[in-house]
């Protein structure tokens, strides 16, 4: 627990994007890490019950509403003006280069403010500046946030940028399996020869070391990898951890890199960005095969004291 005067040196934060999967978390996290936190309303919610009920519930934790909009300039700027951190968490995963004017124009309001300690823009995958030559239609995700990151550098807006990896939700219940959030039951495929090495990351553990970066100094104008080493396996051992809990074994059935890249034919666009990020993960290993150099810092390093989530733990939620 954090004591009142603990709270009071810490920055105030603003959370755009609160109401979505992983920014409902990071408001959570902020307020349990003791930040006065608030949380962009948008009139875009509209007749959004779900939306408009979390907001509510942010409120009865603590959080406080503030209005803003990204069609009313003036908004956003006056909201901004309450804090210090701003944490950008909305998706860009049907309308990408929606999300990137959007990111664009709060840029902007940030730049005109003048008052913002530390932007984290939406970020929260694979490190966009290592995904140069990633697949096409998937590299337009990291195209459009190396053009978030350019604006944010040309303004000197001080920033971090957060490589949380792989989100378990998507990525652990169901083995890495594609059309599926959940564990198969007979067999499962193994992209390659499934020893190419994933961080898997539970999301509120990806909120809880976001927020410790906010005020630290040493992840200031840097990024920060989550990289737990207990959390760095390979598709073969994460379907392993499960088949031990389920005391059964899985048929593996391998495929190929040109039979994985070949299914990415007649798939919609959403689907065919997937197919280039697994394989760029799966195949390439391409969470992994670096090491984190100069401008990159390692939140499990850092933050010690975090007892994060296990990925044997997190697969019980499946049994």
């Amino acid at each position: 627990m954090h004591t009142r005067e603990e709270g009071m040196g810490k920055s105030k934060v603003l959370v755009v994007g609160g109401t979505g999967y992983i920014g409902r978390r990071m408001v959570m996290a902020s307020l349990s890490q003791g930040h006065t936190t608030y949380v962009l309303q948008r009139p875009e919610t509209g007749l959004d019950i779900d939306k408009a009920q979390m907001l509510l519930s942010f409120k009865k934790h603590g959080a406080r509403l503030v209005e803003g909009s990204f069609s009313d300039h003036r908004s956003l700027v006056d909201a901004l003006k309450l804090v210090d951190v701003v944490i950008c968490t909305m998706s860009g995963v049907h309308f990408r280069s929606h999300n990137l004017l959007l990111q664009l124009q709060l840029v902007e309001a940030i730049k005109e403010a003048g008052n913002i300690k530390r932007f984290l823009p939406s970020e929260f995958g694979m490190d966009a500046a290592r995904m140069g030559e990633a697949l096409e239609p998937g590299r337009v995700t990291f195209d459009e946030k190396m053009r978030v990151r350019k604006a944010i550098e040309d303004a000197k807006i001080p920033f971090t940028y957060v490589s949380a990896n792989c989100f378990a939700g998507y990525f652990v219940g169901n083995l890495s399996q594609m059309g599926t959030l959940f564990p198969p039951k007979q067999y499962v495929n193994i992209y390659g020869d499934g020893n190419a090495k994933v961080v898997f990351m539970d999301e509120d553990d990806v909120a809880t070391y976001t927020i410790k970066t906010i005020d630290d100094p040493r992840t200031l104008n840097k990024i920060v990898y989550l990289r737990p080493p207990e959390n760095i396996l390979s598709q073969r051992e994460l379907v392993e951890k499960w088949e031990n809990l389920v005391g059964k074994k899985l048929e593996k059935i391998t495929i190929s890199a040109d039979d994985f890249l070949a299914s990415m034919k007649g798939l919609d666009f959403a689907s065919q960005v997937g197919v280039g990020h697994f394989y760029h993960i799966f195949y390439e290993g391409c969470l992994t095969n670096f090491e984190i150099g100069e401008g990159g810092e390692e939140a499990s390093k850092l933050y010690p004291d975090v007892k994060y989530k296990r990925m044997d733990e997190y697969l019980t939620l499946y049994l």
